[in-house]
């Protein structure tokens, strides 16, 4: 007995000490890459020019009403103020990529600059040329004329797993403080293939992004995200927070992703993403029963856009996408992914589902369109029927009263408490336009198709495609 408990006892002793040296290790690869990688990073800053816009107008002391001459009186003799010229100045972070004097960093971190400087961690400090710049990927490159520089080595993102050691690297305050030595910040790479969504009328939504909670505080947009052998795997390009200081959700955009469109950045050059025209939407348990195929296959079209790749390769609604050249497609983000990285004008081969048969098909790669996603996704509920709703056609008041924009399908006006159609999560507001892939444009339509159906059916809706169950 005494054997075994010395036995246990030195093997604990044994794991304590290995487990010193482990962290003693991990100290040191973090000293070494933060004095080696941080020699690579800069501080950079933007300045915007922008117009003072506001104007005081003196309105009526009568009130304000249609043709009011007094309001318009009292707008035309005393006017407004002219506008005025202010400046902006932004601060960020980047990367040196080349001896040449590239530097990678955030479009949003030099967007609409009229000047960039550039500081080094030695303290030099250059005027900058922004060389390219791409809103959707939120990445630029910018240049200085300068010697010796320090160059960061590029890794590979897809080799990332969920628990690396990562450091987040920036110099957010290098123009403010005399100490221009970039900042870092250690932790784990929290999660993969990421989707952020646009937050303001500016931003792009982001996908495929890596998520950490290693702190990346405001300024160091742009600088690396690197792992623990001083390679850079992602650029660091935005937080959330409820507080607006940091709350261990940071994100950067993978490396590989930059690689792929670098050399058009240095040249200057639009970058082009793959586009289909089409809006989709996930599969809910009850779509996929409907469609008969296992759960994590395929995608559902909602709308096929008018002159659209899809629309010329004869993608129709309600076709189910299974495949997108050789891969298969489980949610809507794969295939968004799939589509904005494939090459404009490839033709690219896909597998649908279209009336219970499997179809093999190709689809010429289109342009996406600017200020466009590469698929427009909609997001399905659970279950529905037709069972407990009242529909009427689409008028004015109708229109007005749930933003309505065109003219074809029904309204649903009103859902019965505990019906097949509340359980089914159908909502008054909701347009429904086709049953079963027959096209409804008012009460009549929708009163012949409905008299037919017998048990499920696929109902198309402005919120997405539904299945009707029948109690």
């Amino acid at each position: 007995m005494k054997k075994i408990i010395l036995l246990v006892l030195a093997s604990f002793i044994l794991s304590v000490q290995l487990s010193a040296q482990d962290l003693s290790l991990l100290e040191k690869l973090t000293i070494d890459v933060a004095s080696g990688s941080g020699k690579s990073v800069v501080s950079i800053s933007s300045e915007v020019k922008e117009n003072s816009n506001k104007k005081i107008y003196f309105g009526s002391p009568f009130g304000e009403s249609e043709g009011d001459p007094f309001g318009r009186f009292f707008e035309d003799f005393f006017g407004g103020f002219p506008e005025r010229e202010s400046k902006r100045i932004g601060l960020g972070s980047g990367v040196i990529i080349d001896q040449a004097g590239y530097i990678l960093t955030n479009e949003h971190v030099i967007s609409g600059a009229s000047k960039v400087k550039v500081k080094l961690y030695d303290g030099r400090e250059f005027d900058a040329e922004v060389k390219g710049a791409d809103e959707k990927s939120d990445l630029a490159v910018v240049k200085i004329k300068a010697k010796g520089l320090p160059v960061a080595k590029l890794g590979n993102s897809d080799e990332l797993k969920i628990g690396n050691w990562v450091l987040a690297i920036g110099n957010p305050f290098g123009f403010a403080i005399e100490n221009p030595e970039p900042t870092v910040t250690v932790g784990v790479v929290s999660a993969l293939h990421r989707y952020l969504p646009a937050f303001d009328q500016r931003q792009q939504s982001h996908d495929d992004l890596i998520q950490t909670d290693a702190a990346i505080n405001p300024g160091n947009s742009g600088g690396p995200l690197v792992n623990l052998k001083g390679e850079v795997i992602g650029i660091n390009t935005a937080i959330i927070t409820t507080s607006g200081g940091y709350q261990g959700l940071g994100f950067a955009i993978p490396i590989n992703k930059a690689k792929k469109i670098l050399d058009k950045l240095l040249k200057g050059e639009s970058i082009l993403y793959g586009w289909l025209g089409v809006s989709i939407q996930n599969l809910n348990d009850d779509l996929r029963n409907y469609f008969e195929i296992k759960e994590k296959e395929g995608v559902i079209v909602l709308k096929v856009y008018k002159d659209s790749p899809a629309e010329k390769s004869d993608i129709k609604e309600g076709d189910l996408i299974l495949e997108f050249e050789g891969k298969p497609v489980a949610t809507s983000r794969d295939l968004a992914r799939m589509v904005s990285s494939a090459e404009v004008g490839k033709q690219v081969p896909l597998k649908i589902l279209r009336s219970g048969k499997r179809i093999s098909t190709t689809v010429k790669i289109g342009t996406m369109p600017k200020d466009t996603e590469p698929l427009e996704v909609f997001e399905s509920s659970n279950g529905v029927s037709f069972r407990g709703m009242s529909v009427e056609n689409i008028d004015t008041s109708l229109k007005n009263r749930f933003r309505i924009s065109g003219n074809e399908g029904v309204v649903v006006v009103a859902i019965e408490d505990n019906s097949p159609a509340e359980e089914s999560g159908l909502a008054v507001g909701d347009v429904v336009s086709k049953i079963e892939n027959k096209k409804i444009n008012n009460k009549q339509d929708f009163q012949s198709v409905v008299a037919q159906i017998k048990g499920s059916c696929l109902v198309k809706t402005n919120r997405g495609y539904f299945v009707l169950k029948e109690k």
